[in-house]
């Protein structure tokens, strides 16, 4: 395990702003963002699996540029996938474990910001880890998603509760264990009424001290 790089990962619930805070943070540090998009995004260019990935790495001394040169494109795809839901996120667990084992790849390979995908379990014993955790009261929340959305409170109620739950499914399923359990993370932040740019500062902060940037 490379030791000399940090990894950042960032769990939320639905309307805490964590893409943006985790974008000011990349922009701040000069690392990428991993997140299920992009992941998709590699998956669908690098057939991802551990076993394709193993061979791409075994027959290629450069894989890693080509991996980096993709990157850009990935982040475009991303961008406009933004909102998709997730209450049809079905993934595999031989998916999962590829998604991880990649995960664990870019980490030996460069600091970077996991977006989601349990990487607070994924790197649980990284020992330059920082994991963080977003959470917001509803109210803040539903008025952040239905002004972004330009929906109205019901609907966006129901979108909170549908991705809140699916993102909670989807870490009892694959980590075995609630991403609400504070136990997992470095530092839980409620982000109610707070400005990203307040939030990313003090994650900034925190970062640059633990790992004496």
């Amino acid at each position: 395990m490379n030791t000399s790089n940090y990894v950042i990962t960032i769990s939320r619930e639905f309307g805490t702003g964590g893409r943006k805070i985790a974008q000011m943070l990349s922009n701040e540090l000069g690392i990428k963002i991993y997140d299920r998009h992009i992941l998709k995004a590699l998956q669908e260019k690098f057939n991802l699996t551990e076993e394709e990935m193993n061979r791409i790495k075994a027959k290629r001394h450069n894989w890693w540029d080509d991996f980096s040169l993709f990157y850009q494109q990935a982040t475009a795809w991303a961008n406009k996938q933004y909102y998709e839901t997730f209450t049809q996120n079905i993934t595999s667990r031989q998916l999962y474990q590829a998604e991880a084992a990649l995960l664990k790849d870019i980490a030996e390979q460069e600091p970077c910001i996991i977006l989601g995908r349990t990487g607070f379990h994924i790197f649980r014993d990284h020992p330059r880890a920082f994991k963080v955790f977003l959470v917001g009261d509803l109210q803040f929340r539903r008025d952040n998603i239905a002004k972004r959305l330009n929906i109205n409170d019901g609907t966006a109620d129901k979108l909170l509760h549908d991705i809140d739950q699916a993102r909670e499914n989807y870490t009892l399923t694959f980590a075995d264990k609630s991403r609400y359990d504070s136990r997992n993370y470095d530092l839980v932040v409620n982000v109610t009424n707070l400005e990203p740019e307040q939030i990313a500062l003090f994650i900034l902060d925190c970062v640059k001290h633990k790992f004496e940037l």
